[in-house]
């Protein structure tokens, strides 16, 4: 057969070949598009000739679903159909895929993701498709008003083709300064809830690529040898036990002293040559104290005037207004510190290239950290610094350290060797729970002062426990003349109506290195607020959701919101419907831009064992994106919660963390809650958090359920150390 083709057809067919757009943005912001991968442009979305389109996801997948919605925003943007859409993970780079609500800093946190994504992924989505249709339009000679694009295929005037016959011309194009946007109405993939995750089937057939499952080309295993209390340092230590390890190769002290690393050839052989190390260690400045000093210290601030007068009343007058008051109703409440405690314990691999270049391969929550910390590390330019990040199996803050602890480890364990070899460091469950960064301990005293009507004439609330923020790079992010706001967040701005009413706050000295947890402040704020409007409401003789709604001024976009999830999930529950022998708890809290509200409903005594029989949550996160994810993330916050909240703590003997695995820091159980059933509110407002917001008020609803049955206000966590056991 023959086939004659002209020179300019050849010429054009191999520059389609070739051809790329890729659509993103500058640094300052505007949108750019380029047709070359070499150009200075960090791309949103990229598209090939083939048509392969895939969205550049800058925030890393732990399993909140970051990696399905932000393809979500551009394939709807586009007219893609979902199984025509792609995704791989954003280079580390600030200046382009910096966390809009972090500033300068390329992060996943806050639950984030989807709300500062919104916008910029859903106008390079649009770009694209106007670039697209233009260059369809200038190669049919045809008005681009006349073209859509539908399920990755150019239509109109007549014509159709797929979007990958355009690349190249679209390439060509300097992208549009303002886009339209899809009108919500258009919407075929946003806030559909038959769309299902990209990530799902890769992760169940074990094709999936986790930090824990990258193994290189002659790596090395490295462990690091840690003291037993915080603030311990290495002296020194004798290997001659580890050296009759197989596969052990060497050990050295960190230069930080922080502890001894060793160097093995696989995992079990970095395990147990670790465990035959005898380190010389130097605890002088190590912690001392135990838990119940650690409490003690918290309650006795509580008792003193607060350090903080956060909403600057006259603490005085509401002192003066509650102790006046015809009831007072007053609780302390005691939260213990708590281990993240993900599935994948900390692991990362680095190599370094031919040419230099030190990569980092790793779960990498916050890249900016690792990245500048490697700079300094290694000496050199942003530029030969590379992290390519992988899944993870969770993380609920832990992967996000101010210091980036575990990738320093890391750093520092590389560039003791020659650099020959990979080293990839490995922490095992044990690690991670006696090592790791724990929610902060905290404590709350609240008295409630109400008239002779059952209304509410006063609320003092006192705060005490050690602050996240201060005396690391995120304390001007969040504390504001001295007070930490992720201390007090969800008091402070309660969207609730509550007269007189002041807040102090207290710091005391920190017994760990503590870190955001799922849901940072409001893990404690949320507990004593609800539980405290119950103990009101029920001082008052008044129903608890009725109680609540009072005190929501739904002419207030904020309380009427709340008021909404608070109203569907008593309607979705039957509140005050519990069948014999069941009692109902509500709990309804605000977080991270949503609103959730949970009704949980137990059988059970205290004494005999309390069963959770059913769930009932309430969300309204603005657009649900993908419904599917914010019905899994509602469970999966309500599950973590509640699990902690029953039966976990970690402890301390001597400044030595207690817990050491599973059997003593016991997650949920499958069996632990028999349903959990999930109500997304309709809305038109752009999306906001959900990875975080489920968990909040479901510890609270869980112990007003108890109390309404047994009268057991459970005010000191976990539950079961403190009067209530589980079937």
């Amino acid at each position: 057969m023959t086939i004659n083709t002209s020179r300019r057809g050849f010429l054009k067919g191999a520059a389609a070949t070739a051809a790329v757009l890729l659509v993103g943005a500058r640094p300052d912001g505007a949108i750019a598009a380029a047709g070359a991968e070499t150009t200075q442009l960090n791309p949103f979305v990229k598209i090939d000739a083939n048509g392969t389109v895939t969205a550049i996801v800058k925030h890393f997948e732990k399993g909140q679903g970051p990696a399905t919605g932000l393809p979500t925003l551009i394939a709807e943007e586009i007219g893609l159909r979902m199984d025509q859409i792609e995704y791989e993970f954003a280079p580390s780079n600030p200046q382009v895929y910096n966390n809009l609500f972090f500033g300068p800093f390329q992060g996943t946190g806050g639950s984030t993701a989807m709300a500062n994504s919104w916008q910029q992924y859903r106008t390079a989505g649009a770009a694209a498709r106007e670039m697209l249709i233009s260059a369809a339009a200038k190669d049919w000679g045809v008005a681009a008003s006349e073209l859509t694009i539908e399920e990755g295929m150019v239509k109109g005037a007549g014509k159709s083709a797929p979007i990958g016959d355009f690349v190249a011309i679209a390439a060509t194009m300097d992208a549009p300064e303002a886009p339209r946007l899809k009108d919500p109405s258009e919407f075929k993939l946003i806030g559909n809830g038959d769309v299902r995750r990209k990530d799902t089937v890769i992760k169940s057939n074990g094709q999936a690529m986790f930090a824990m499952d990258v193994h290189l080309p002659n790596q090395m295993v490295a462990m690091i040898a840690r003291p037993e209390a915080r603030g311990g340092v290495a002296l020194g230590f004798d290997d001659s036990a580890a050296k009759e390890v197989k596969g052990y190769i060497r050990a050295a002290v960190l230069p930080t002293k922080a502890g001894v690393v060793v160097y093995a050839e696989n995992t079990w052989a970095a395990i147990q040559a670790r465990e035959a190390l005898e380190v010389d260690w130097d605890m002088s400045g190590a912690e001392t104290r135990n838990s119940d000093e650690i409490r003690n210290e918290i309650m006795a601030a509580l008792d003193a005037a607060p350090e903080y007068n956060v909403n600057k009343a006259d603490m005085t007058a509401v002192t003066s207004a509650v102790d006046g008051a015809a009831q007072v109703v007053e609780k302390t409440f005691y939260f213990p510190l708590l281990a993240h405690a993900p599935m994948e314990p900390l692991n990362c691999t680095i190599e370094q290239t031919a040419e230099g270049k030190i990569v980092l391969h790793d779960g990498a929550q916050m890249p900016t950290g690792p990245h500048m910390a490697f700079q300094q590390i290694f000496q050199l330019p942003p530029e030969m610094i590379e992290i390519r990040t992988m899944l993870a199996g969770g993380s609920f803050g832990r992967r996000a350290t101010p210091d980036a602890d575990y990738q320093v480890e890391a750093g520092l364990a590389f560039v003791m060797t020659d650099r020959s070899r990979p080293v990839k460091l490995v922490w095992t469950r044990e690690d991670d729970i006696r090592g790791g960064y724990y929610r902060p301990a905290f404590g709350h005293k609240v008295r409630v002062g109400l008239d002779e009507a059952g209304n509410i004439a006063g609320w003092e609330h006192r705060v005490a426990g050690q602050s996240i923020m201060k005396g690391t790079a995120f304390e001007s992010f969040s504390v504001h003349d001295g007070v930490d706001h992720s201390s007090i967040e969800g008091i402070a701005d309660s969207p609730y109506s509550i007269p007189t009413q002041s807040l102090g706050l207290t710091d005391t000295k920190k017994a760990t290195s503590v870190l955001w947890w799922r849901s940072v402040g409001h893990t404690h704020t949320a507990y004593a607020m609800e539980v405290m409007m119950d103990l009101a409401a029920k001082a008052a003789g008044r129903d608890p959701v009725e109680f609540r709604l009072a005190y929501l001024d739904e002419s207030n976009p904020e309380a009427a919101r709340k008021a909404g999830v608070l109203k569907l999930a008593a309607e979705k529950a039957g509140w005050g419907k519990a069948g014999a022998g069941r009692t109902q708890g509500v709990a309804v809290h605000k977080s991270f831009g949503s609103y959730v509200a949970e009704v949980v409903e137990v059988s059970g005594t205290p004494e005999d064992g309390i069963v959770i029989e059913n769930v009932t949550c309430a969300v309204d996160c603005g657009i649900a994106v993908n419904p599917d994810v914010v019905r899994a993330q509602m469970e999966g916050g309500i599950g973590y919660g509640i699990g902690h909240a029953m039966r976990d703590q970690i402890t301390l003997s001597d400044g030595a963390v207690d817990q050491t695995n599973f059997p003593d820091y016991e997650p949920l159980r499958i069996g632990d809650i028999k349903a959990i059933d999930v109500h997304i509110v309709p809305s038109a407002e752009a999306p906001t958090g959900v990875g975080e917001p489920g968990t909040p008020p479901s510890a609270p609803a869980l112990a007003n359920a108890i109390a309404a049955i047994s009268d057991v206000q459970v005010a000191e966590l976990p539950m079961a150390e403190n009067g209530v056991s589980f079937a």
